[in-house]
Formats: C-alpha cells, sequence, structure tokens
C-alpha cells in the first residue's frame, strides 16, 4: 500500500477530524472542521477558551483521526495522525492557514478580523510526526499501515 498516496487522496473528501487532547492524565476528544497543507500539516479554527485550546496550551501533544463514516457492511478505512499542535500568531492573508481555510470553506477577510480578536477564532497548527492508514478496502491486506520516509510500514 502506498501510505502517502492513499492520505493524500482521502483528506479532500472529510471536513471535519477528531482531535484528541490530554492535561493532568485526562483524555478530551472533539470534533473540527480542518484544512492541509502540502507537507501534510493540519489545520483548524477555535477560540482559545475551549477545552482543547487550552489543553493545547498547557500540552501540545495531540492525536486524531480523520474518518468517513460508513455503514453496516462496508469495509472501513481511516486516518490517523499524531504531532504537536500550536496556536498561530500574527496570521495574515499570505499564511498558509489562511489560505488554505479561505479556499476550502469558502470564506473571507473576516476571519482575520476574527483573529485579531484575542477571544476570538485563532488558528491552529498540529505539525504531524507520524500518519497513520488503518485500512480493510486494499489493495494491500487488512491492517495499519504507517507513513514511514521512504516507503510504509504495516502494523
Amino acid at each position: 500500500m502506498d501510505v502517502e498516496k492513499t492520505i493524500r487522496e482521502y483528506l479532500p473528501n472529510v471536513i471535519h477530524m477528531s482531535l484528541a487532547t490530554c492535561q493532568d492524565g485526562k483524555p478530551w476528544v472533539c470534533e473540527v472542521h480542518f484544512v492541509y497543507d502540502d507537507e501534510l500539516n493540519l489545520y483548524w479554527r477555535s477560540t482559545p477558551d475551549r477545552r482543547h485550546s487550552k489543553e493545547i496550551a498547557a500540552n501540545p501533544f495531540v492525536a486524531g483521526n480523520i474518518v468517513m463514516q460508513h455503514g453496516q457492511g462496508e469495509k472501513p478505512r481511516g486516518i490517523y495522525f499524531e504531532g504537536k499542535a500550536e496556536m498561530l500568531t500574527g496570521v495574515t492573508e499570505n499564511d498558509p492557514a489562511y489560505r488554505l481555510y479561505t479556499e476550502r470553506f469558502e470564506r473571507g477577510p473576516e476571519i482575520l478580523e476574527d483573529a485579531a480578536d484575542p477571544a476570538g477564532n485563532q488558528f491552529y497548527k498540529v505539525t504531524v510526526t507520524d500518519w497513520y492508514v488503518f485500512d480493510t478496502r486494499g489493495p494491500g491486506a487488512p491492517g495499519k499501515y504507517k507513513l514511514e520516509r521512504g516507503g510504509t510500514k504495516g502494523e
């Protein structure tokens, strides 16, 4: 299986991801609308007062998944990731987070105005360290595959 190709073909078809954070040994998961860049970094917008935003400020290590729902009898496939998240500051119209978000979700400069307010929706980024594909559709054997530099590895 070509894991990177599968990830790149899958991402355009899903607009939300589950994002997991953890603080003081207590996990949390939420759903956010996301965009991604050519290096497969993930971006979303959220207010700093949300639980996941507060937890990222205290502990930037996150995990998550990007999964299209499937029905009974359908073979599942999902994308999983681990990485380090951060709130971006000073985002302008030239920043990838803004450009990608406005293109994908047909938004405009009003989201920059919102981000200029410290209590408004800020841009966040996950620099993904590890990507995985759980796949039962093929062409490879069913299983979990990790994106490796220079190749893939089944788990």
